[in-house]
């Protein structure tokens, strides 16, 4: 991601781009589901849409079905896009939440989202341009074969003028006076000179840490998930157009259907689970035919104190990681990206900027962690000693403010750029059964009557518009996105009209 990028803006004749990598060196390639944002990243590369989900056997994402996270039993969906319309200002979520309390169930909340409708029947359509229908609040990201987008991604880089080398680091070289990274030396005994230095080694964070020894900053007592087992299986049918979380009895499963397989993975707390049994959980919880051995990775939660350092920029796991329950391990790849587009250095690095560029890229993950926390923390369950911890364990003061307001008067503030706008919190929160003493007060200024029958109104016109879209499937194969599909001779726009 960070080369292709980079050769779309910085390969310009006075900077030259090297890649370093090695074949012989895994990857962890779980990263599987994104969040909407990743259109604007591939749209900044020029890639076609269609030909993305071809090459990389995509399809689409219109948000995460949660399973037994409230409770046993329970099931929610988390869309991407907005709630219900709102009216004269007020927040659609007040009036949903008055008509709660009055007696007259307006039924579920996720029946006033269109990604919702269309998800739970297991279609899609992509909005039309000035589309003004339901269907243009459609929001969606797409789940993909990690492997084959970083393919695609270095065919696209190399197309791009990028230089790279094959072969792994052996040495690290630094300058005696101002402690930057000079050049790194190879296997093969060559050497690269730069500027600066981007760091995507993962979690060992050859230059970041091992050179520069910048630190790591834990929160494994707030998101104690230290492994993942994972497996892909054979498809059981056709694709849905949306991630599934099972919570288990210490962790959670993953399950993302992609074009030619799903992609399957147990995220656990080797405190509360031995790795023996969270395999046997995964295994005896699949829907399709394992396609390999499973395999087990090993994590901790935490950020880098600097993802920048001197002049070293660390993106992704060399940065920090948090485990992707809500799918923003690519996410915050793409935003470390973008921050250092904007904060681009001369030379010599203003400290200035570095420090801009680590406050935000701080906030980012602190907004994700009290995020991601929130799931564990809003639970009712007990049925095990993992869910009795997070349950009643003591969580940000961030978090506790914000579940505290919400708890008063159903509200949710966004604050400077989070990531998670107010759908997303309402969504968990109502989700896992975590309902405010009341609403705001001001939803009492409209007509009972009218915003009664407006309701029954919106939420008729979501089914009947979802039950009109082509199957998820159909609509990747009329568009051109199937991997085996040609190149379409029309877009099958008429359902998104």
């Amino acid at each position: 991601m960070a080369a292709a990028a980079m050769s779309r803006f910085f390969n310009d004749g006075q900077r030259t781009i090297t890649l370093i990598e090695s074949d012989a060196i895994g990857t962890v390639g779980v990263g599987e589901a994104t969040i909407p944002p990743i259109r604007n990243f591939n749209a900044m590369l020029d890639i076609s849409e269609n030909e993305f989900l071809r090459a990389t056997r995509g399809t689409y994402k219109l948000g995460i079905e949660f399973v037994n996270w409230g409770k046993r039993g329970d099931r929610y969906f988390h869309p991407f896009g907005t709630y219900g319309q709102d009216f004269h200002g007020i927040q659609f979520h007040h009036l949903f939440l008055r008509e709660y309390a009055r007696g007259h169930s307006p039924g579920e909340i996720g029946e006033f989202s269109m990604s919702t409708m269309a998800a739970r029947s297991g279609r899609f359509a992509r909005p039309a341009a000035g589309a003004k229908s339901l269907v243009s609040q459609i929001a969606y990201a797409y789940q993909f074969d990690a492997s084959l987008y970083a393919a695609f991604l270095r065919n696209l880089a190399e197309r791009q003028q990028v230089r790279r080398k094959e072969g792994r680091i052996t040495d690290v070289r630094r300058d005696g006076e101002t402690g930057d990274i000079h050049s790194v030396r190879l296997e093969d005994g060559s050497e690269v000179e730069g500027d600066l230095f981007i760091d995507c080694s993962g979690f060992r964070g050859l230059l970041i840490e091992d050179a520069l020894e910048t630190g790591y900053e834990d929160w494994s007592h707030w998101l104690p998930m230290d492994r993942a087992i994972a497996v892909p299986t054979a498809s059981p049918g056709p694709p849905e157009p949306y991630t599934r979380s099972t919570a288990h009895s210490a962790g959670w499963q993953w399950r993302i259907p992609l074009q030619h397989r799903t992609g399957n993975g147990h995220v656990f707390s080797s405190n509360f689970m031995e790795e023996d049994e969270a395999r046997d959980t995964l295994l005896a919880n699949l829907d399709g035919e394992p396609l390999q051995d499973p395999r087990t990775l090993f994590f901790n939660t935490g950020m880098r104190r600097k993802a920048w350092n001197h002049n070293v920029v660390s993106l992704g796991l060399s940065s920090g990681f948090i485990e992707p329950l809500e799918s923003t391990s690519i996410h915050l790849i793409q935003n470390g990206i973008a921050r250092l587009f904007a904060l681009f250095p001369d030379n010599p690095i203003s400290p200035l900027e570095r420090d801009e560029y680590n406050r935000g890229m701080r906030e980012l993950y602190e907004d994700v962690r009290d995020f991601i926390i929130l799931h564990y923390k809003a639970t009712q369950r007990g049925d095990s000693e993992f869910w009795r911890y997070v349950r009643d364990m003591e969580v940000p003061d961030s978090l506790a403010r914000k579940m505290e307001l919400w708890r008063l008067h159903g509200r949710v503030f966004r604050e400077n750029a989070e990531l998670f706008t107010a759908p997303s919190w309402i969504a968990v929160m109502l989700g896992q059964n975590i309902w405010p003493d009341a609403y705001d007060a001001i939803a009492d200024t409209l007509d009972e009557a009218k915003i009664a029958a407006a309701m029954r109104q919106m939420r008729d016109a979501y089914r009947d518009t979802a039950a009109r879209l082509p199957s998820h499937e159909e609509f990747l194969r009329q568009s051109g996105g199937w991997h085996d599909a040609p190149p379409p001779a029309f877009t099958p726009q008429a359902a998104a009209r």
